[in-house]
């Protein structure tokens, strides 16, 4: 089995994770948590949650076209919104990725969660996605 990690130009660098690691056993690609950041390793959109969904689709999209996946190729994805008590955001932040060019990618197995905190300051959403790739 060959597992092969890529980190693409067109995305952050990372502080060790790979952006995409690939299994060839029936090939799967496993995307790291993509994040509202741009290729400097930015924040965007700081305070504004559908700036920071939008960051992460055309991440998510990047890093699939990394790979040659269309978003129909996801077969699992997990959405984290940094939610308080009110969980409205939630609903919010599943429209605007159904409303996106990734859309196809959630109507596989998918998983939404409010989460108090994510890894960077001042983010509020992050998307893991993994695709399968064919053989």
């Amino acid at each position: 089995m060959t597992i092969t990690r890529l980190n693409p130009d067109e995305l952050h660098k990372t502080p060790g994770y790979s952006h995409i690691t690939v299994v060839e056993a029936g090939r799967t690609a496993f995307l790291a948590g993509q994040c509202p950041l741009d290729v400097t390793g930015a924040l965007v959109g700081e305070g504004d949650l559908d700036a920071q969904v939008d960051q992460v689709v055309a991440n998510a999209l990047t890093a699939l076209a990394t790979v040659n996946a269309r978003p129909e190729q996801v077969v699992r994805s997990v959405i984290y919104v940094v939610v308080s008590q009110d969980t409205t955001a939630l609903g919010g932040v599943w429209q605007r990725l159904l409303d996106s060019p990734l859309a196809a990618a959630f109507t596989t197995a998918s998983t939404l969660l409010g989460v108090a905190q994510l890894g960077f300051a001042g983010q509020l959403v992050e998307l893991d996605l993994t695709a399968a790739l064919g053989a």
